[in-house]
This record gives C-alpha cells, sequence and structure tokens, in this order.
C-alpha cells in the first residue's frame, strides 16, 4: 500500500521509500525526514481540493507531502493489539 492510499486516520509502518531514478534527491530527502523501513507513519489529514497536501505524522513531527511524494512511500497496514 502507498502512503498516499493511507485512510485519514489511520497508522501504518513504512516498508520502504522508492527511487524514481539514481541519485532520486526526493527520496532521499524523504528518507532524511525519517520514512525509513520500520517507522510509524500517521495520517493526519488530508487537503481541501484533490486531498492535496497530507499532513503526515512520524513520532511527534508532521510534515505536509504532496500526494505524488507520499505515492513513493510504501507502507503496511499497522496491526491493532
Amino acid at each position: 500500500m502507498r502512503l498516499s492510499d493511507l485512510p485519514k486516520g489511520a497508522s501504518a509502518v513504512v516498508e520502504r521509500v522508492e527511487d524514481s531514478h539514481p541519485d532520486d534527491l526526493i527520496a532521499q530527502r524523504l528518507r532524511d525526514l525519517g520514512f525509513v523501513e520500520g517507522e510509524q507513519v500517521r495520517l493526519v489529514a488530508r487537503g481541501p481540493i484533490g486531498a492535496d497536501p497530507l499532513l503526515v505524522q512520524i513520532g511527534s513531527t508532521r510534515f505536509a507531502l504532496r500526494r505524488a511524494e507520499a505515492a513513493r512511500v510504501s507502507v503496511r497496514a499497522q496491526e491493532v493489539a
């Protein structure tokens, strides 16, 4: 599943950030921001027009991402304990 497809309010775990080409600066920036394997993420909100941007939370930090950027992040649904 892609981070961009996550329902509002849902949590997931990052599996990977996909590079669209070698030396992909956007993918590297996402990794630098904390979108790395095993990190928990939550989709906090979607923008009013075209659901863009997305407000995503990792730990206590929130980021606004374009849908195209969020689509590069593969996630798996968070299992409910």
